[in-house]
């Protein structure tokens, strides 16, 4: 008889921030609960590998586990192996599981490498940059019946959750007009970001403001269908310029505007880690409604003895509900939050399927799998190529936007959806 709870080996494709903060802790979770077996973690070079390995409050939630380095620890650090993910993912067993956590620029490379090797495949968002790049991933994921989760971990958020559900029953509205904000720390201007963010690989509002669309088109299932972005430029530690400041609006199928400010600048010195919020407007007959989420104060704060973080501040508010390390049951300490949430049911999907499928003959196993990878679309909870589409071309939409100072640029449906400049 098949082994019906037969746990996915692992690789991690990235070995920076996002990787340390939430990724690798959430698999060594996983780990511990049998969903997971074998862990990769594979980057450029072994210097984020060496500092993960040697990470004090992932040793100490996770006491005992590890993972493969690739490259080796005892390899030369400044020896870089931009393919070395390639060797590492053709020696995997087909159908296990691929987390591509990369700058933006490479997420469709490394994705259809997994894919070609029959991995399924978790991505940090945004998926891809180009909508023609979405519907090659989703069908070549169908074909092979490979899962394709992006990690848009707002979607789990218990407000969102509401806001969703109650919207779904009417109690808001038409959304009529919004605004969002997601300012990241300072900091980040001084990490890895200053080698790839730069002005022709990507900006604040396609890094993180995508978050913000996606949960409004989460919430209430509207599509935009024009965009239009501007940005401010400044200069890296380094030398590199990027655009450190954006600020973009989305126009929806309804008419409904949002409005989404982003940027790389909040105070290292200031209480939040980063400044994050939403606001949408709803019409109702002879009445509003509105949903107000202040991200960044969630009703707890810290004051500390020694500054902690990467910003070493004294003052926090808490955001307990994202990732947080906390005791449980077992050893160590475990993951919460929507972020871990997030993580956890992409991996349990390919799980699911691959343990599902077992002992099937291969015609019946394919059709099974695909069948699980429509219901999934359909439920539209995790962000999956057939179902967050409108993502890539809002991307698309706002790269073509702020390379040309802000002209608008129009989004179409149909059978061919395409994104062209506004003449």
């Amino acid at each position: 008889m098949a082994n019906q709870n037969k746990p996915l080996d692992v690789t991690i494709v990235g070995g920076g921030m996002i990787t340390n903060d939430l990724i690798l802790p959430s698999v060594y979770h996983m780990q511990r609960l049998g969903t997971v077996n074998h862990i990769n973690v594979c980057a450029l070079n072994n210097l984020p590998l060496k500092a993960l390995k040697e990470n004090k409050e992932i040793l100490d939630a996770f006491p005992g586990q590890d993972f493969s380095a690739y490259p080796a620890l005892s390899e030369d650090p400044k020896k870089n192996s931009p393919a070395l993910y390639k060797e590492v993912l053709a020696k995997m067993a087909p159908r296990q599981a691929v987390i591509v956590a990369m700058p933006d620029q490479f997420h469709y490379e490394v994705v259809m490498e997994a894919l070609k090797n029959n991995q399924h495949v978790l991505c940090v968002k945004p998926l891809v940059l180009k909508y023609e790049q979405t519907v090659e991933i989703e069908k070549l994921a169908q074909e092979k019946g490979l899962f394709v989760g992006v990690e848009y971990h707002k979607r789990f958020d218990r407000r969102a959750l509401i806001a969703k559900r109650a919207y779904k029953l009417g109690h808001f509205g038409d959304f009529v007009i919004g605004e969002a904000k997601m300012i990241e720390p300072y900091y980040y201007r001084s990490s890895n970001f200053q080698n790839w963010f730069t002005c022709e690989n990507t900006d604040p509002f396609v890094y993180v403001g995508c978050h913000y669309v996606d949960l409004v088109y989460f919430i209430t299932g509207l599509k935009p269908v024009e965009v239009t972005v501007s940005g401010v430029k400044g200069k890296f530690p380094n030398g590199n310029e990027g655009y450190m400041w954006a600020n973009g609006r989305v126009r929806f199928e309804n008419g409904a505007l949002l409005n989404v400010t982003d940027g790389l600048g909040y105070p290292d010195d200031a209480a939040g880690s980063n400044e994050q919020c939403l606001s949408m407007f709803f019409e109702g007959k002879n009445k509003s409604g509105l949903i107000k989420h202040d991200d960044q104060f969630r009703g707890v704060s810290h004051s500390y003895l020694d500054g902690i973080g990467s910003s070493g501040s004294f003052f926090n508010f808490i955001n307990p509900d994202f990732y947080r390390l906390v005791l449980w049951e077992g050893k160590g300490y475990k993951p919460i939050g929507y972020g871990y949430d997030s993580v956890a049911a992409t991996i349990n999907t390919a799980h699911r399927i691959e343990n599902e499928v077992a002992g099937m003959p291969e015609d019946k196993a394919l059709k099974a799998r695909q069948a699980i990878i429509k219901e999934v679309d359909e439920k539209g909870l995790i962000a999956t190529p057939a179902n967050s589409f409108i993502n890539e071309l809002v991307v698309e939409a706002a790269r073509m936007s702020i390379l040309k100072d802000g002209m608008p640029a129009k989004i179409t449906y149909g059978a061919k959806p395409k994104v062209e400049l506004r003449a």
